[in-house]
């Protein structure tokens, strides 16, 4: 087996930075104790992370906010995709449910049938990041589209996977077949990309959801702070805190809601969400 020696895990380390586009570094920790581990468990001279390379303080990168415009030409384009894999019925299904309703990447990837239920009007949200499943109310609009998605799939498929959103050999889509896909479908649309900065992508459409959802709720005069613990609830953060990011990475209420975030106190109302 190969041995954990310095050179090996800090040039590692090292490429990973330069890979990077975010400024998000905890994943070190997780190196450094995994150094540990294997000094502990298998070689005593194993190398562990050096202090040295602890990360700074995080500062959230700003994400790509998308346009109304784009995303209609998005999935003007997503309807009209054509290739042989089932992301040519499943694209707008999969997309719709992180635009529409916030989900992760990986939640929808991860979605099964026995967890839709269009005609309900719900969705279960299982695979995930806090590990807290949640059960999430969708409008008609989204279930007819859940619904004819997966009426087609049946037509195509006549043993169609336990997953909503499958490959061509059946198996459950992967980060990168989403991130293929959305790339496609975007330059399809005929949408430019920009020389810098931060770049369109699939998960987008989480943080417009989330934004979408201020923007409204500061339109209609509605209590912002008051509403965040339900924004915070249906799209599955762990704390409040998380929340808080669309607040500081947008310029728009960055201006009328400094105070938002003062004190837990002032913020967390009764949600009564069960």
């Amino acid at each position: 087996m190969q041995r954990l020696d310095q050179a090996s895990v800090e040039g590692w380390v090292t490429a990973r930075l330069e890979q990077s586009q975010s400024s998000y570094r905890s994943w070190m920790s997780y190196i450094r104790d995994f150094g540990r581990w294997m000094r502990t468990h298998h070689d005593p001279d194993a190398y562990v992370l050096s202090d040295a390379w602890k990360a700074g303080a995080y500062t959230p990168a700003r994400p790509y906010l998308l346009t109304a415009a784009q995303i209609e030409a998005f999935f003007t384009a997503a309807r009209a995709l054509e290739c042989a894999s089932p992301w040519r019925w499943q694209a707008v299904a999969f997309f719709t449910l992180m635009h529409s309703c916030g989900l992760r990447t990986g939640e929808v990837r991860n979605l099964r049938t026995e967890h839709l239920d269009p005609a309900g009007r719900w969705i279960d949200v299982v695979a995930t990041k806090t590990r807290h499943p949640r059960r999430l109310p969708i409008t008609d609009d989204i279930a007819a589209i859940l619904a004819e998605c997966q009426h087609t799939t049946r037509v195509e498929h006549r043993q169609a996977p336990e997953q909503v959103f499958f490959t061509s050999t059946g198996r459950s889509v992967s980060p990168v077949s989403v991130g293929v896909a959305f790339n496609r479908i975007w330059s399809a649309a005929g949408l430019a990309r920009p020389d810098s900065g931060p770049q369109p992508r699939a998960y987008c459409f989480r943080h417009h959801f989330a934004y979408a959802n201020l923007h409204r709720w500061m339109l209609t005069g509605r209590d912002v702070s008051a509403m965040l613990p339900y924004l915070s609830r249906y799209m599955g953060h762990a704390s409040i805190e998380s929340t808080y990011y669309y607040v500081h990475t947008s310029a728009d209420f960055m201006s009328d809601y400094a105070d938002i975030t003062t004190t837990a106190s002032e913020v967390l109302p009764e949600v009564g969400w069960s």
